[in-house]
């Protein structure tokens, strides 16, 4: 399928159940979202860890409850349908994947749409870094790690962190792109020695797909919205939905509107 479509055509797409897979490099110049829903009795709680914990968890939406288009996000836009697969977590236990929640909606439930390192991909590709998920047509790899975030009501866990590969002096360059984009993860939080995170292999993610790191290549470390799916775990509200790792919102945001200077 083309990665050129607009992201209404993608939803669409994803909707119509033609497009199944991740959403790493579609829709170039559009934000990319994590996804989140809870009962409103728990949407309190998250939403503090969420403001406590703003680089792995950068919030972009929340509805109310029971709202599931959200027109400000995109026109013809459904978030029942529109992400190419879903997690369905009970009692902090995932128990299916999805490819769309029409069934399990409630008018009770809360939508958080969190910011995507997506986002600032192709902002490190137009300036001539190869990211390189995206040139080797895979799914970014993604980590736990042994960094606690801070604490809210039921809500606690460690970080989870996306991994891109690159030289000292690349890497340099992909802080300071990164950084402008602060509602999308912003700078990478760690350079080089995974083990000093808590990562024992590098090439056994735990989320996504192991990529190619050249000798005179170290991972970058960017915070991960994965993040709040540990925090749902360790909480373990009666029913939660998140996305499924890589598999994301595409919105009809544009990246540069998250930009800073």
């Amino acid at each position: 399928m083309s990665k050129e479509l607009s992201p209404s055509e993608l939803r669409q797409q994803i909707r119509s159940g033609k497009h199944l897979g991740n959403t790493s490099g579609y829709c170039a110049g559009y934000v990319q979202c994590n996804l989140v829903i809870l009962p409103t009795d728990w949407a309190a709680d998250f939403l503090k860890f969420c403001e406590a914990n703003p680089k792995p968890c950068p919030l972009i939406a929340v509805s109310e409850p029971g709202e599931f288009a959200l027109p400000k996000l995109g026109s013809d836009f459904d978030i029942r349908t529109d992400i190419p697969k879903y997690r369905i977590f009970e009692q902090g236990q995932l128990s299916a994947e999805v490819n769309d929640i029409c069934d399990v909606w409630r008018d009770d439930l809360v939508v958080f749409l969190l910011g995507c390192s997506f986002s600032f991909e192709e902002a490190l590709i137009a300036d001539g870094l190869d990211v390189r998920n995206i040139s080797e047509g895979v799914n970014v790899p993604m980590y736990r790690t042994n960094i606690d975030c801070t604490s809210a009501g039921p809500f606690v866990g460690e970080m989870v962190v996306s991994m891109r590969p690159f030289t000292p002096e690349e890497a340099l360059k992909a802080v300071d792109i990164s950084g402008r984009f602060p509602s999308v993860h912003g700078e990478p939080i760690h350079y080089a020695n995974p083990g000093e995170i808590g990562i024992e292999d590098i090439n056994k993610p735990d989320y996504g797909d192991k990529v190619t790191i050249k000798d005179d290549e170290h991972p970058l470390f960017w915070a991960c919205g994965v993040t709040p799916q540990v925090a749902l775990e360790n909480a373990k509200p009666p029913f939660c939905i998140t996305h499924s790792p890589g598999y994301m919102l595409v919105t009809d945001l544009k990246n540069s509107d998250l930009e800073v200077a």
